[in-house]
Order: structure tokens, then sequence, then C-alpha cells
């Protein structure tokens, strides 16, 4: 069963902000090309939803996963819908991207 993969305001503010550091450091072209295979490994999450690490100390029922040893893709399966949380660049913390006093 496939399921919908969405992405909150959160993550999609996430993947603009890297876009916006990635092109002033590199080129557009190569920001571009970069935050579309973060999309594109988060739309796989359609099909095999339950990958990476559980972290329900931090939040009920997120997950996390690695990107090329720079990304973390915070993310939550729920019925037949996965929610793509934030997408975190660089070794920012995931403890500090969800503190446990907002459960």
């Amino acid at each position: 069963m496939m399921h919908r993969v969405t992405f909150t305001r959160r993550a999609q503010a996430d993947l603009h902000g890297l876009f916006d550091y990635l092109a002033d450091r590199f080129s557009f072209t190569n920001a571009q090309r970069y935050v579309e295979q973060i999309e594109k490994t988060c739309l796989s999450l359609g099909a095999m939803p339950n990958r990476g690490t559980e972290r329900s100390d931090l939040r009920p029922g997120l997950r996390i996963m690695g990107f090329r040893r720079r990304v973390t893709i915070a993310f939550r399966v729920k019925g037949d819908s996965v929610s793509i949380l934030r997408i975190l660049y660089g070794g920012r913390s995931v403890d500090l991207a969800f503190p446990r006093d907002e459960i």
C-alpha cells in the first residue's frame, strides 16, 4: 500500500532555507539538484514509510533518517500518510528541533 506523503510548512521552510544557503555558497543548479534529491527521498517514504529510527522519546510517532550524512529528515507515519515534519541540515540538533516540553 502506498502512503501519501506531505510536507509541513516548517519542512517546506527548511527546504527553502537550505536551497538559499546552498545557492549562495555553490550554485543555483547544484542547490536545486540537492534539494530535489532530498524531496525525492522524502517521497520514497510513501512506499516504505517505516524506515529510519524511531524517536518517540521526543515526540510520539517521530521517526528520523539521514540523507547523505548532512541532512536529517524528521517525519511521522499516521494511518496511510507520512508527514515530513523537518529537514535539518549540517548537524542541526533533532533534540532542539523537537523540545520535550512541547509533547
